[in-house]
């Protein structure tokens, strides 16, 4: 069983950065892909990014692309998205999500585990 923790939330003006944390517990974690995905106010679930087990392969929705970056640190169990030049639209709570599986996947239904969440929101 994996048990996820998101972190580094908060409000921001447009334009500003944020980076979020995901730490999961166990030993398998180099073994899981990762992924983020966002709920917004009154939207659905979307998916923001994925990384495989190694770090080796990324993937963005194309609304964060060249504005976030994933990345790993398989050594502390930890995901970071690294959220730059936020726009208002970036507002949503934040879930990490790991697969047993180590390839990147972008659908949510391909998860097995989830975080809580992390508001974000990013004001004009």
């Amino acid at each position: 069983q994996v048990q996820l923790r998101e972190s580094g939330g908060g409000v921001v003006q447009a334009g500003g950065s944020l980076r979020l944390s995901c730490t999961a517990s166990g030993r398998t974690f180099g073994s899981y892909a990762m992924a983020w995905f966002r709920q917004a106010p009154g939207k659905e679930r979307e998916f923001v990014a994925t990384i495989s087990s190694s770090g080796g392969d990324t993937y963005y929705a194309n609304s964060v692309k060249g504005r976030f970056t994933v990345s790993r640190e398989n050594a502390k169990n930890t995901v970071y998205l690294q959220m730059n030049s936020l726009k208002p639209e970036d507002t949503a709570v934040y879930y990490c999500a790991a697969r047993s599986n180590p390839y990147a996947n972008n659908r949510g239904a391909e998860y097995d585990y989830w975080g809580q969440g992390t508001q974000v929101t990013v004001s004009s």
